[in-house]
């Protein structure tokens, strides 16, 4: 398998962290104040181009109570770096997130609730592919039509990546799932080196989905390539046909505009994985439920 990575300007934001020594006072003055006032009235985002971040944006929109509050638009790995340096200090701290992600194994974590769900409902991750896919490659389409797996699958996956790789996580995932991998493959008869274009949004979750599908392709003869894009360029390129296909959708919700824009122009083949979440995620060790508990910038 051949992996691209699109150079895409994302116009991520450097982030620095200051600590500094101050008075007993001050500390104990720091401690009383509002979540609100210990966050500075910030959540901490992800990429500029992620379905999320127009989520959070129109969020901070919708909800008088977040009436002066920022969004700082950093990148996944940013944003983790700084969820685990405040959960190491116990800090307060707000960002932006979703399920399934390795996050939820690794921290104790909780989503806050958001009762005007802005932030979209429960949803699934979809199958789009270009028009013309199924005729030109059969067997190829019956496969992407087949996949389907679980939350716990892909958090799996993601969690052992930690200490290995997405390639060596998958391989084992695939080894310990051949009954899964077999519904998946049944009515469906190798190729000899057919190519394939996968496009992939550039998230853990999502490449780990990308490399066990390509994976399985490859050991049916395929030739396959995943290139990792942004969310509004993936659709772009299965709508064109520059690409053939992709599993990474989020959908009613976070990738919709991109959805809407192109459906015209592409095939959507139903869900691959339900039970995703988008939120505003705290730790546990945080005194707050709602986002409507959070205050007005004065």
């Amino acid at each position: 398998m051949k992996v691209r990575n699109i150079g895409i300007t994302m116009g991520l934001t450097t982030v620095l962290l200051a600590a500094g020594c101050g008075s007993k006072e001050e500390d104990a003055a720091s401690a009383n104040n509002s979540i609100s006032e210990q966050v500075e009235y910030k959540i901490i985002g992800i990429e500029p181009g992620a379905g999320l971040t127009g989520l959070t944006e129109n969020t901070l929109e919708e909800y008088d109570n977040l009436e002066g509050w920022e969004l700082e638009e950093s990148s996944t790995a940013g944003m983790l770096t700084l969820l685990g340096q405040a959960i190491e200090n116990e800090e307060p701290i707000i960002v932006t997130g979703w399920a399934p992600h390795y996050k939820f194994t690794q921290y104790d974590l909780k989503f806050i609730e958001d009762p005007k769900g802005t932030l979209g409902e429960v949803e699934s991750i979809h199958t789009i592919a270009r028009l013309g896919f199924e005729e030109e490659m059969p067997n190829a389409y019956k496969i992407l039509d087949a996949f389907e797996w679980e939350v716990e699958d892909m958090e799996k996956i993601t969690f052992d990546a930690q200490t290995s790789s997405i390639e060596e996580a998958s391989a084992d995932w695939i080894e310990s799932n051949q009954d899964k991998i077999n519904g998946w493959l049944e009515g469906t008869e190798k190729v000899d080196g057919e190519e394939i274009d996968l496009v992939s949004t550039p998230w853990d979750s999502e490449r780990a989905s990308s490399q066990v599908l390509a994976t399985v392709l490859e050991q049916q003869g395929y030739d396959v390539t995943v290139s990792d894009v942004d969310p509004a360029i993936l659709f772009e390129a299965v709508a064109n046909g520059k690409a053939d296909a992709s599993i990474s959708p989020w959908l009613p919700t976070t990738h919709n505009s991109f959805y809407e824009k192109y459906k015209e122009d592409l095939v959507e083949l139903g869900p691959n994985l339900t039970g995703t979440q988008n939120g505003f995620v705290v730790p546990e060790y945080m005194d707050i439920d709602s986002i409507e508990d959070l205050e007005p910038k004065e």
